[in-house]
């Protein structure tokens, strides 16, 4: 049985989000909470132990994105998502849990977090999610709609290293804390991808700024 408090708190979060997860779907992210502790006291996948702060910091955090996601894409059932740096599958699985539809690919030059998220598209029935253990730079273009990353590199890094798996008239989303002026700045600078966008977040149970950069071919 899940923690009732992590439950109801996870169930406000969402309702705050307007986001349609179902029971099972929410009941699955606690799952993914469960696991990623468990894990955790092995593999060391994120610095946050105690499970409430790991709802909110990471669950809450990432579903967050979700609903901006849709919205950019007009409500698509179907749609390429690649995740970028993304550690123990945040956002990615989130993303892969909140919308069946999306094919989700997490990627991360880290073995044991890609070994991690493999397990968990098994153990939470994800057949769109796909682990690829390599550099983001080395992989094929992927074709996405939007290649997001959650406090991977500068823009300028992100943008260079991650762009080439952007579709035509598809997206960078970067997950930020405070308005990132001064890398907005030398993004502009370099001349080959300009934000479309800064979009503030408000994050349920979340005393922090949260902005997504919305970045796009020039």
């Amino acid at each position: 049985m899940f923690d009732p408090n992590l439950k109801n708190r996870l169930a406000e979060a969402v309702e705050a989000l307007q986001l349609d997860l179902t029971d099972k779907t929410q009941a699955l992210l606690l799952e993914y909470l469960a696991q990623m502790q468990r894990w955790n006291r092995t593999y060391n996948l994120t610095a946050i132990r105690d499970p409430g702060q790991m709802l909110v910091q990471h669950i809450v955090d990432s579903l967050a994105v979700i609903r901006p996601m849709q919205q950019a894409l007009d409500f698509r059932s179907e749609a390429v998502i690649v995740d970028v740096g993304s550690g123990a599958g945040l956002p990615g699985v989130v993303i892969a849990l909140a919308c069946p539809g999306w094919q989700v690919h997490c990627v991360d030059a880290v073995e044991k977090k890609m070994a991690f998220v493999r397990q968990m598209a098994g153990v939470l029935g994800l057949p769109n999610l796909t682990a690829r253990h390599e550099r983001i730079e080395s992989i094929q273009p992927l074709g996405a709609d939007i290649v997001v990353s959650r406090a991977f590199a500068s823009l300028v890094d992100f943008a260079t290293l991650a762009g080439a798996h952007v579709r035509p008239g598809g997206h960078l989303l970067a997950m930020k804390g405070r308005h990132p002026e001064e890398e907005i700045d030398a993004l502009h600078k370099q001349g080959n991808w300009k934000v479309q966008s800064v979009q503030q977040l408000q994050v349920p149970l979340l005393e922090a700024q949260r902005c997504l950069v919305w970045i796009e071919a020039c």
